[in-house]
């Protein structure tokens, strides 16, 4: 898909502020609203824009544990692969999950109250999901960029 500078001043714009109104987009990317409007309904049925999103705060939600897992599992073949990914999906603790190549097989990054709660979610979840076999936790000290967006 060809974008042109004023789809990537849009996207840039929303992602800073997927609230901004259309008028104000308009505005600072020189086009109509109407114009403009489009655009973002195009994007948006192209498969650009892929939704709007509020940010949480994990601390106002009593999530400051930020810890990133590696996860090892017992075998690496499909039916392990798929009965992983769909009992992580149900896991709440669990912000994001990637399959990975290389010395591990998924990378995790998960949310918890403090420390005993991360400890209870290991025990209790993630060390029963089917196929797991190893676990590497690294748990964060200070959040240095966070949800930056991607460039366009």
């Amino acid at each position: 898909m060809s974008l042109d500078r004023q789809d990537r001043s849009i996207l840039r714009l929303l992602q800073q502020d997927g609230r901004i109104s259309v008028t104000a987009l308009a505005d600072q990317i020189g086009l109509s609203a109407n114009a403009t409007a489009e655009r973002i309904r195009r994007l948006q049925r192209d498969g650009v824009i892929e939704g709007f999103h509020a940010r949480l705060s994990a601390k106002a939600l009593g999530r400051d544990l930020l810890a990133f897992v590696e996860v090892k599992l017992d075998r690496t073949s499909a039916d392990v692969f798929e009965a992983f990914a769909e009992a992580i999906r149900q896991a709440e603790d669990v912000e994001e999950c990637h399959m990975v190549a290389g010395g591990f097989d998924y990378l995790l990054k998960t949310r918890h109250r403090d420390m005993a709660a991360y400890r209870a979610f290991l025990s209790e979840t993630l060390l029963t999901l089917p196929g797991v076999r190893e676990t590497h936790t690294y748990a964060v000290m200070e959040e240095v960029r966070s949800g930056a967006g991607l460039p366009v």
